[in-house]
């Protein structure tokens, strides 16, 4: 336990609907903390914008506080909206299949439903993958602005996770040309030796992709004799959580049944 990342959790616990401000002393008198230590862990906490001074002196949770708990509560509605579609897909593929949204350069893993053939005895829920070498990743980025992936990668080479994963920007950029044609990206070990994956994005509203859906397993045919079925399958269920979460596409999905890659 870090001492110093408990009193700051303890400072932000303090503020209700019933008490949203809180003057410096108070939250020095609650916690039994020295006012100068308060005020050193407010400063910090205020300048990541957790919390905020009012106009009286006091202080409230900050900004960054209201996002993350919207953030918090997209993930859970994305979740439930999806779960009874993800379940049939795992049904139906007899694989291992995967809910992720977007957190900054990497994707996090909120929801699972693990194949009873993979080896590994934890879940994914709560783990963290890059984006440029899953195919939740790749499905994310292949729908955002060129300028945002150039920002997100402005050296190379990328990390090679594998000796499978593409480390170049010109490599990245190709592969999610394809996975836009085709309606799906693939993963054929480039984040796990013996792991093939294919996914698909997942939009909100605006027609943002938040996050994205896999199928992914140990089985090589994933991505090759049963990459046409898979992949539409998986872009399908993509698709209709997506109008779930309020996306209304231009025109319909046209997922590329005989595009290899």
């Amino acid at each position: 336990m870090i001492s110093s990342v408990t009193k700051a959790l303890d400072i932000l616990q303090l503020f209700t609907t019933a008490e949203p401000r809180l003057p410096l002393s108070e939250i020095s008198r609650r916690l039994g903390i020295p006012k100068s230590t308060v005020h050193h862990l407010i400063a910090t906490l205020a300048q990541q914008n957790f919390i905020e001074q009012t106009d009286d002196g006091s202080y409230a949770l900050g900004k960054k506080i209201i996002a993350l708990t919207q953030n918090v509560q997209v993930n859970v509605e994305l979740r439930d909206r999806a779960a009874p579609l993800l379940r049939a897909l795992a049904d139906a593929s007899r694989e291992s299949v995967y809910l992720t949204v977007r957190d900054g350069d990497a994707v996090l893993y909120i929801y699972a439903i693990e194949s009873s053939q993979r080896l590994m005895a934890r879940t994914a829920v709560g783990d963290h993958a890059p984006l440029y070498c899953t195919s939740v990743g790749k499905a994310i980025i292949a729908y955002l602005p060129p300028e945002e992936i150039d920002r997100m990668y402005p050296t190379e080479p990328l990390h090679a996770h594998t000796g499978f994963t593409q480390t170049t920007l010109k490599m990245l950029k190709e592969d999610l040309e394809v996975t836009r044609m085709r309606g799906y990206a693939l993963d054929r070990q480039e984040h796990e030796l013996e792991t093939y994956c294919i996914g698909a994005p997942i939009f909100n509203e605006h027609g943002t992709p938040i996050g994205a859906c896999s199928i992914s397993g140990r089985d090589f045919q994933i991505v090759a004799n049963r990459m046409f079925e898979l992949g539409a399958e998986v872009a399908r269920v993509a698709g209709e959580i997506s109008r779930r979460m309020g996306y209304v596409p231009a025109r319909p999905s046209q997922v590329r049944r005989g595009m290899k890659g």
